[in-house]
C-alpha cells in the first residue's frame, strides 16, 4: 500500500528497528481488513484484525486487555481478562454499532466452526469502538453484517491506513484521525520478535499535540477548527509473536499509554482509552488438560515495553497523516495533519 506515512516526512519516532511493513501485520499470521462507508450522511465503517490463519475459536491465543479510561462501550474484554485468551477476530467500529458488529463476529465464528465440524456453544466476540458522531449519523447504525464479513474477506497484510474502516469518521487532536499502525522488532535469546500496533484514533485536544517534544504552533491553532478538550476515545490493538503469559501481556498493553502520553494527551475524562493485546506464540488447543506455556524472563520486559510505547506513538501519527481532510456533519472541514506537519516537526 503506497501511502505517505510519518517516517516519510522525516519524523523519526524512537530508536528500535521497524518491521518490514512497519505495521501490525509484521507479526506472522496477522491480517487486517476494512469496510468503509462514505456518503453525505455517513462516514463510518469497520476494521477487523484477523489474529491467525487458524480458527481462533479452536486454537485460542493468549490475550489481555487494559482500560486506562473507561468512557466506552467495548465488548468482550471481561472474558478476555478472566480467561486470558482470545477466541474471535477483533473488530473496531463506531460506538452504536458494537452490538451489530459483535453479532456478525458470532455468526462468522459459528459458521467457520460448523464448516470444521466443531460445535461452538458460546462465543466471546471482541469489539472496540470510537464515537464518530461528528461526521456520521451514528444513530442510524449503518454498519451491517455484510460490512463485517466484507472486512474479513478483504483482510490483507498490506492494508490501508487513515480515514478507512473504523477510522472513516474519527478525529484526533482536532485533525482527521483514523486507522494507523506501526511495528518494532526486538531480539530475545538471539531471535527476532515483532511487536505490532494498530490504533483507531479519536481523541486529544489540539493545543496539547506534541510531536518529538515540539508543541503545535499558535498560528496553526488559529487556522484549524481544533478540539478544545481531550475526549473521544482511542482503541489500541497490540499483536506480538513473543511467548507471554496473560499477566505479562497485560503489563505490555498498559504501555500503550506511553505512546499516547508522548503525543501530549492527559487522557481526559471524556475519552475512552482501551487496549487489547494478543500473542501468537502460544496456541491453546482443546486436546490436552495440561498444557505447556512458554513465557519470557521478566527481566527482559523492558525491551517489550519500549517497543509498545514507540509503536503506539508512531501508529497514532500514521493514523493522522494518512487521513485526508473531511467535512463534519455541520459542514466544517477537519484538516489532515499532513497539511501542517512541516510547520510542526
Amino acid at each position: 500500500m503506497d501511502q505517505k506515512r510519518i517516517l516519510d516526512y522525516g519524523v523519526q519516532i524512537g530508536t528500535l528497528a521497524r518491521g518490514e511493513r512497519n505495521k501490525i501485520t509484521d507479526v506472522p499470521g496477522v491480517l487486517v481488513g476494512h469496510s468503509t462507508i462514505k456518503t453525505e450522511t455517513y462516514r463510518t465503517g469497520c476494521t477487523v484484525i484477523m489474529p491467525s490463519e487458524q480458527n481462533v475459536y479452536t486454537h485460542k491465543l493468549i490475550a489481555a486487555s487494559f482500560v486506562h479510561n473507561g468512557y466506552g462501550k467495548t465488548a468482550g474484554t471481561i472474558q478476555v481478562d478472566e480467561l486470558g485468551t482470545l477466541e474471535t477476530p477483533i473488530a473496531l467500529t463506531n460506538t452504536l454499532n458494537v452490538g451489530l458488529v459483535a453479532d456478525a463476529l458470532v455468526e462468522y465464528t459459528v459458521k467457520r466452526c460448523e464448516a470444521e465440524g466443531v460445535f461452538a456453544r458460546s462465543v466471546n466476540p471482541v469489539v472496540g469502538e470510537c464515537n464518530d458522531a461528528s461526521m456520521n449519523t451514528i444513530v442510524d447504525r449503518p454498519v451491517k453484517k455484510e460490512h463485517v464479513f466484507a472486512a474479513i474477506e478483504q483482510a490483507t497484510a498490506d492494508f490501508e491506513e487513515g480515514d478507512v474502516g473504523a477510522g472513516t469518521g474519527t478525529g484526533c487532536y482536532g485533525f482527521k484521525g483514523g486507522i494507523g499502525s506501526a511495528s518494532r522488532v526486538i531480539a530475545l535469546d538471539g531471535k527476532e520478535h515483532t511487536v505490532g500496533i494498530l490504533v483507531q484514533s479519536n481523541y486529544g485536544a489540539t493545543h496539547d499535540l506534541t510531536i518529538n517534544g515540539k508543541h503545535i504552533d499558535q498560528s496553526i491553532l488559529d487556522e484549524v477548527n481544533g478540539a478544545a478538550c481531550d475526549k473521544g476515545s482511542i482503541i489500541v490493538v497490540l499483536a506480538c509473536d513473543i511467548p507471554l503469559t496473560a499477566r505479562q501481556l497485560k503489563r505490555a498493553v498498559k504501555r500503550c499509554s506511553v505512546g499516547i502520553a508522548r503525543l501530549g494527551s492527559y487522557i481526559g475524562h471524556g475519552s475512552g482509552e482501551v487496549f487489547i493485546g494478543f500473542s501468537t506464540a502460544n496456541v491453546i488447543a482443546p486436546e490436552s488438560e495440561i498444557m505447556n506455556i512458554r513465557c519470557v524472563n521478566e527481566d527482559v520486559m523492558d525491551r517489550i515495553f519500549r517497543a509498545v510505547g514507540e509503536a503506539t506513538e508512531e501508529a497514532i501519527l500514521n493514523s493522522m497523516v494518512c487521513a485526508s481532510a473531511a467535512p463534519n456533519l455541520d459542514g466544517n472541514v477537519v484538516h489532515s495533519l499532513a497539511e501542517y506537519l512541516e510547520r510542526i516537526k
